[in-house]
């Protein structure tokens, strides 16, 4: 095998491998090359069935002048044995012969020819009867896929193994919402464990005994001008004050 061959192969089998992919990706393509081949062979069988058609109709033709002219020649055989020329008669009768010949001969072709029109109508009839056969089956097929790619994207999508961009954008927020929660949280709480903050509340409570203290001062000083109580203890009110 030559250099050139060998790359005309190897070059034939990448295609074909290319070709392959392709179509197991669009089954359509797939289903009208096919179609496409089996049309190309019916025109193919169509021209030779009509080549066929055609010989027959030939041979029909020569049957009917050979089947014509063997009358003739036995008619003019009759008359030249009544004239008493017997030579001429011998003539005919070799032409009547021939004629014989010639007529068995086409109408053994013709029986041949016969069989093969009717074999070739056989096998046109075949031919299209597939073609019309692949263009249903492209149809049920092709949608079958089509259904079967669409549940398997809905599964896939379901158990998770196929996840927009923009779930996974969610996710991301719902991340950093929960670490910047957590952020703050721990703020407060270490700002609740700080000394700034314990000396905040004891600060706050000593606020609220003064106010305590000033109140019972209040209540002290109105009952003792009332009368209610001494002005020793009013006094003794304000101090704690």
């Amino acid at each position: 095998m030559g250099f050139f061959s060998r790359i005309y192969n190897l070059w034939k089998g990448f295609l074909s491998i290319f070709v392959g992919r392709l179509e197991s990706k669009h089954p359509e393509i797939a289903y009208e090359n096919a179609i496409n081949g089996m049309t190309e062979k019916y025109a193919t069988l169509k021209s030779a069935a009509a080549g066929l058609i055609a010989h027959r109709t030939k041979l029909e033709s020569r049957i009917k002048k050979a089947e014509s002219d063997l009358v003739d020649i036995r008619l003019q055989v009759e008359v030249a044995v009544d004239r008493g020329e017997d030579e001429i008669a011998v003539t005919l009768l070799e032409q009547e012969e021939e004629l014989l010949n010639i007529l068995n001969g086409a109408k053994s072709e013709l029986q041949q020819a016969a069989r093969d029109a009717e074999s070739a109508k056989d096998s046109l009839n075949g031919v299209k009867g597939e073609i019309d056969k692949l263009k249903r089956e492209k149809d049920k097929v092709v949608a079958k896929i089509k259904d079967a790619e669409a549940r398997k994207q809905i599964q896939e999508q379901l158990d998770g193994l196929s996840v927009d961009d923009d779930v996974k954008a969610l996710e991301n927020v719902r991340e950093y919402a929960d670490r910047i929660s957590a952020e703050v949280q721990i703020g407060d709480e270490l700002k609740d464990d700080s000394l700034e903050s314990k000396l905040a509340a004891i600060k706050a409570e000593t606020g609220t005994h003064k106010a305590r203290a000033r109140l019972e001062a209040m209540k002290a000083k109105r009952a003792a001008e009332s009368g209610g109580g001494s002005a020793t203890e009013t006094e003794t009110a304000e101090k704690n004050l």
